[in-house]
């Protein structure tokens, strides 16, 4: 599959049944886009298996009370939209988009209470997200926006509009020649990329921000439990910006990243060494289980 994504073959999942993938639309007056009321989860399939596939509905889930609105559906209704979906994509290898928004109805201002919730599931082919990166390391731009403070957005809500910074950021990424963007929080520590946890590893330990404002990824926490399980002591903590200096290796997760290593960020440079590869051929292997 390719070209437009709203020019393609195949069917979408959308509010209960599956319909032709040009017929998946929206009234332009639906509130999500006006006034970025969605949730929405990226997953991947390996070999016609989502991987943590109830994690993310669960996540969903908590993502829209999160924002003040509840999906009408069940953890196990959505699970087995998903599945009915990637089903009829024919895909075994696939990426997973399920969203959750307020539609069009009798609100059209800030307040939305009278909309109804609308559910859509998408499954597309989506290879490597940071192409030749997983061999070489990505390039990292230093973004100028940061993660907000917990007392301005729902911080752990996979929502729309807290990714509006991300795109801005990974766009002066781009621009430069950079896969993405790192970014720092509210008070200076370093955080994440623009859709992506962020790891290190220096003198054989690995270090990742504590995610006390941004979201605390499934891929980042697999890959945390995984570290341990090896017996490699993980610190979640705050890392200072001249930190960044002195760690040997660093790689991104997240479910698009999946584990992709960084080869660097703004001036510092790191190494594609033995635990990022060892730690990227075991993810590799534990979600095709």
């Amino acid at each position: 599959m390719a070209g437009a994504y709203d020019d393609r073959d195949g069917q979408i999942w959308l509010d209960g049944k599956l319909v032709e993938w040009r017929d998946a639309n929206i009234h332009i007056l639906t509130h999500a886009m006006h006034y970025a009321s969605s949730v929405f989860e990226g997953e991947r399939a390996y070999g016609g298996k989502i991987f943590k596939s109830r994690a993310h509905s669960e996540r969903l889930i908590r993502s829209a009370e999160m924002v003040d609105f509840t999906i009408p559906w069940t953890v196990d209704e959505i699970e087995a939209a998903k599945v009915e979906t990637l089903a009829a994509s024919g895909l075994q290898d696939a990426y997973v988009r399920a969203i959750a928004w307020r539609g069009a109805g009798e609100d059209m201002g800030v307040a939305s209470a009278k909309n109804p919730v609308r559910l859509a599931i998408a499954v597309w082919e989506w290879g490597a997200y940071y192409g030749d990166a997983k061999t070489k390391g990505a390039k990292l731009d230093i973004s100028k926006w940061k993660r907000p403070s917990p007392e301005t957005i729902p911080c752990h809500a996979k929502a729309a509009g807290l990714y509006m910074i991300c795109t801005m950021s990974k766009h002066a990424a781009e621009a430069k020649g950079c896969s993405d963007a790192m970014m720092f929080d509210y008070r200076g520590y370093v955080a994440e990329a623009t859709g992506a946890n962020i790891f290190f590893v220096k003198d054989g330990e690995v270090h990742t921000p504590d995610p006390d404002c941004f979201l605390n990824g499934i891929t980042r926490q697999t890959v945390v439990g995984m570290l341990k399980e090896k017996g490699i002591k993980v610190h979640e903590r705050h890392i200072m910006p001249e930190e960044l200096e002195g760690f040997e290796q660093c790689w991104l997760t997240g479910t698009a990243a999946e584990v992709t290593p960084v080869g660097q960020i703004g001036a510092y440079t790191f190494e594609v060494g033995a635990m990022t590869r060892d730690i990227a051929e075991s993810y590799e292997k534990l979600v095709r289980v």
